[in-house]
């Protein structure tokens, strides 16, 4: 009787590994990931997104942020970090992994590379914070 229930319970937990839709990284999966996002360019003058940018729910997305370092400058967009959930930040090689984020800034030339999940759908925008114009905001739109 225990040799039944043993090889009943390790077929089940085969069965369940195997059949999982996205395989043993779930949701982070490779068979999971996005579109390639543009790089948002971050310098003195310079348009942040030649376009808006669109994202399906439940997909994996690397958004890669460039500064040249012609001054200090950030990005900001609490609304859309909240409606996303943030895997890693990668800065000159080192990973974080944090909690939440609203925004990121650069001090000097650098890139970063923030890898996520789109969960919320709605329209969102990372924008330098207090500039005006249209070329110095990106919309997103979470579908």
């Amino acid at each position: 009787m225990k040799r039944f229930a043993l090889t009943a319970a390790a077929a089940l937990i085969g069965t369940a590994a195997s059949a999982h839709d996205f395989g043993f990284a779930g949701i982070l999966s490779n068979t999971n990931q996005g579109e390639e996002l543009p790089t948002l360019i971050l310098a003195t003058g310079q348009p942040v997104a030649e376009e808006p940018i669109t994202l399906e729910s439940g997909k994996v997305y690397e958004l890669e942020i460039e500064a040249d370092g012609s001054a200090e400058l950030a990005l900001t967009g609490p609304a859309f970090f909240r409606n996303v959930w943030v895997n890693e930040v990668v800065i000159n090689g080192l990973e974080v992994r944090p909690f939440g984020l609203e925004s990121v800034e650069f001090d000097q030339a650098g890139t970063m590379e923030i890898e996520f999940i789109a969960i919320r759908p709605g329209q969102y925008e990372l924008k330098i914070p207090g500039s005006t114009g249209d070329s110095q905001r990106v919309q997103i739109t979470i579908q």
